[in-house]
């Protein structure tokens, strides 16, 4: 039996390696099998289509058929998908309870007691780093606004403002409770417009186009600013910077300032 690439390496989104893909694959062509017949089919080595068929037993899907010789008989497909995702949905709550009860644990506070010396012994010089992909980027500025005790200022562009607002509206939110002031300064375009209705409850925000900038600065000390044009960059290449400077960041502010003034409240 031939199978595609293509095909094998799809089935890897039911968690299957590749061995198990071609074993399961050829019984689904059969029906019925032994071991020795699905390892000639598929190609899988002999020595290890014992130990293949048993994780496929465990996994949910196959059978395996009482009797000499052993014989296997495959799970439908779609029974198949419902198990996996049933088995996604249980192993998903087990981690997220592991997690939730980690937040209350000792192990959590002798982490941050380890950490919070750690960063008593760092040269203030030394607190930078780079990030990489959009996604690391936006997790990180989230972790930055959890922490602002007492102002949050974002240069984005028309764009930014539209994922800010899927991505950040909860945490700015939650700023907001706590007292902290926030602003946004943005080209206000047609596109934003849904962005600007979610933000505006939770930021000041004012179209200001000359500021061609993308940063977020927390409490006049620390800075994320973007390296590139999210126009021009696919999100998974975009960079920036974060930099725990309370000079660089007032320069920075300094910039965002003199655009604040020449735009208008929306």
């Amino acid at each position: 039996m031939i199978v595609q690439k293509d095909f094998l390496k799809k089935l890897k989104d039911f968690g299957l390696n590749t061995y198990e893909s071609k074993l399961w694959t050829a019984l689904l062509s059969r029906g019925v099998s032994t071991a020795g017949e699905l390892s000639d089919i598929a190609g899988v080595p002999r020595s290890r289509s014992y130990d293949v068929l048993e994780s496929l037993e465990k996994k949910g899907f196959i059978i395996m058929k009482i009797g000499k010789p052993i014989k296997y008989i495959a799970v439908p497909p779609t029974e198949v998908l419902d198990r996996v995702k049933k088995n996604i949905v249980e192993d998903t709550d087990r981690q997220v309870k592991t997690i939730d009860s980690l937040k209350t644990s000792d192990i959590l506070s002798e982490l941050n007691v380890l950490h919070t010396q750690g960063v008593d012994l760092i040269d203030p010089t030394e607190l930078s780093g780079s990030l990489r992909g959009r996604t690391n980027l936006y997790n990180h500025i989230d972790y930055m606004i959890k922490g602002a005790q007492k102002s949050i200022v974002i240069a984005t562009t028309a764009d930014g403002l539209i994922r800010k607002a899927e991505s950040l509206k909860a945490s700015l939110k939650k700023a907001k409770e706590r007292g902290v002031k926030i602003r946004i300064a943005a080209p206000l375009t047609k596109e934003a417009q849904d962005a600007v209705k979610d933000l505006k409850s939770v930021a000041d925000i004012r179209n200001v186009e000359k500021l061609r900038a993308r940063f977020v600065v927390i409490d006049g000390k620390e800075v994320t600013f973007m390296l590139l044009d999210d126009k021009k960059v696919h999100s998974s290449y975009d960079a920036g910077v974060w930099v725990n400077s309370p000079f660089f960041s007032a320069a920075l502010e300094t910039m965002f300032e003199s655009g604040w003034k020449d735009s208008k409240n929306f």
